[in-house]
């Protein structure tokens, strides 16, 4: 990536914290290959379109993730008409797995001073009677690269939270179903994507009647972190290798 100078380099890379810096989680974890994201890329027109679909996916994911923070600590935000079903689905679940939130630890911002990174963990949760790290995603799936992001908050917060134990992915999103074959309409970024089932003969035939937006939830625990986050410090080393130059005009190496 191209940074004009050390204090862009240092903005988007990274905190100053207590008057020193430290690189942020998740720049750190982007080192990693991402192999659905080369799918999409390649599945575009071309690279500025692939651009232009995710900055607006970016920007919706922002937008549905700022309200569901306000929800959190208590709030009540007003909600865009946009993203309606996703948030109605989100504070239902919400309200029937009666979900505990300390509004202190929403939007957290956490430092690792052993192994010197940062980050900002969206909330603290009880859910079920386990306490644990709750990570608010609004893509199109659950992504293993996630474990690392979430791992490096559990071994920053491990020891600052009593009786944290586990960690949680909430992926926030809505679609369309159909009608007739209940093939599934998604709507992200300006783009539509249909998706099937390959070998159902009947869906790829049918010609869908799409059915109203729905708010859809999906919550994966992830209970065993320290394998994870012996590859989060493996890819932060690489990261670092391939930022040598700047982490050095920073003094962080």
């Amino acid at each position: 990536m191209y940074y004009s100078g050390i204090e862009h380099f240092k903005s988007l890379c990274g905190y100053d914290i207590e008057g020193f810096w430290y690189p942020r989680v998740t720049r750190i974890v982007e080192i990693k290959a991402k192999p659905a994201l080369y799918r999409f890329y390649a599945n575009m027109e071309n690279f500025e379109a692939g651009e232009k679909v995710k900055q607006q996916s970016a920007t919706e994911g922002t937008q549905t993730h700022n309200t569901v923070e306000k929800i959190l600590l208590g709030e009540k935000p007003a909600t865009p008409s946009s993203i309606e079903p996703s948030i109605r689905a989100f504070l239902n679940f919400l309200i029937s797995n009666n979900i505990q939130v300390d509004p202190g630890y929403v939007e957290h911002r956490l430092v690792n001073y052993e192994h010197r990174y940062a980050g900002t963990l969206d909330a603290v949760a009880l859910i079920n009677g386990k306490l644990g790290i709750l990570d608010i995603k609004t893509s199109q799936d659950i992504y293993r690269d996630y474990n690392l992001q979430t791992a490096a908050y559990m071994a920053a917060m491990k020891d600052k939270v009593k009786g944290l134990e586990t960690r949680w992915i909430l992926r926030i999103d809505q679609d369309r179903r159909c009608l007739h074959c209940n093939a599934i309409l998604r709507s992200k970024g300006g783009k539509d994507k249909i998706k099937t089932q390959r070998s159902n003969a009947f869906m790829a035939a049918c010609n869908h009647e799409w059915g109203p937006l729905e708010g859809q939830i999906e919550l994966k625990e992830f209970p065993y972190w320290q394998n994870d986050f012996e590859a989060f410090l493996g890819a932060k080393k690489l990261w670092e290798w391939e930022n040598d130059f700047w982490l050095k005009q920073v003094g962080y190496l």
